[in-house]
């Protein structure tokens, strides 16, 4: 179930103003769209996320099944699938790749799914983190397209923690010599495990260290959680990790012309059912914010997950209790 296929744009308009050339994106399908083009579920990808990690999400007998639903899952400007730092072409290669807003990101899913794949309407857009911030963007920049939503450890936009925390990682890998400036001739491995290594203990809780939760996923010290949280991250390729950041950190449904900032109008024009799941430990998507955005939209509820698992509670497949709840979710949302 990992193939996948690109979807050429040709030269694309950025919110900045600059053109991202030849811009594709990757993306994988499975199921079949119905004769009314509306059994839609759509599943962008998160921070670290692939098509393939969305994979946990769906299957028989599931919420979310291909025998019933054609899911879409369409990986992320900057994850090294679409277009991004590592496979881009001079002069956008590198460091030279220009800034993509999730508004951005949004706009080209849109072609895809229209004129590509003849959507007619979505009837869920789900997803984790930065998936659950372009489930909000969606809802809002497309809110006659849109028919229920379910962010999970996500915002509708960085909160101005997040983007604090996100400069920590960003600022360490930038600090390895061989970064130069993001024109590295070899990874900047030094950079790279320092950055997987200050993520590691923001993406779960105080409680989650405390318990020594990690013994539940194999590692029987802190040190061994953390190396393996570095390890992970000398797969990325450096450049494709900040343009990610940039994007992250500069999320905000309400910053386009749509809504030109007015944050409370953005929430306000979302038509889609919602059920927002954050994590009652998450210690940068946090549930105050959601009750926040919930409260200004129209169709939305609040379900907040306990748990000491942080962030990382929504990891496909990791916690089963996390996973169950939200196969509950969106069965409820995808029966209207």
């Amino acid at each position: 179930m990992t193939g996948h296929k690109t979807y050429e744009l040709g030269d694309v308009r950025l919110q900045s103003g600059a053109v991202l050339k030849d811009a594709q994106l990757a993306y994988a399908t499975y199921g079949t769209l119905n004769a009314a083009a509306d059994n839609v579920v759509l599943l962008p990808t998160f921070y670290t996320g692939t098509h393939v990690r969305n994979e946990a999400l769906f299957g028989p007998g599931r919420a979310i099944d291909p025998a019933r639903h054609f899911v879409v899952s369409v990986n992320l400007f900057g994850n090294g699938y679409s277009s991004s730092p590592s496979n881009s072409s001079a002069p956008q290669d590198g460091p030279r790749f220009p800034h993509v807003t999730l508004f951005d990101n949004i706009v080209c899913q849109h072609r895809l799914l229209t004129e590509h794949l003849g959507v007619r309407r979505i009837a869920l857009v789900l997803g984790w983190s930065m998936a659950g911030m372009q489930a909000y963007q969606w809802a809002a920049q497309y809110p006659d397209m849109v028919a229920a939503i379910l962010p999970y450890c996500g915002a509708a936009r960085c909160s101005p923690i997040n983007h604090a925390f996100l400069d920590g990682p960003k600022a360490a890998l930038q600090a390895d010599a061989a970064w130069n400036e993001g024109n590295y001739s070899s990874p900047p491995e030094k950079g790279l495990r320092a950055f997987g290594r200050i993520y590691a203990a923001w993406a779960y809780s105080h409680a989650f260290f405390r318990d020594r939760l990690y013994w539940e996923l194999g590692f029987a010290t802190l040190e061994d959680f953390v190396r393996d949280w570095e390890e992970d991250h000398l797969k990325w390729d450096a450049n494709d990790l900040l343009a990610k950041i940039w994007a992250w950190q500069h999320g905000d449904v309400s910053d386009n012309p749509i809504y030109r900032g007015d944050f409370a109008r953005a929430l306000q024009s979302i038509e889609a059912r919602a059920i927002v799941m954050p994590c009652s430990s998450d210690m940068y998507f946090v549930p105050s914010d959601n009750a926040a955005e919930v409260a200004q939209m129209r169709r939305a509820e609040l379900r907040v997950f306990e748990s000491s698992w942080g962030h990382c509670v929504a990891s496909p497949g990791r916690v089963f209790d996390f996973q169950r709840a939200l196969d509950e979710a969106a069965a409820e949302l995808l029966r209207g």
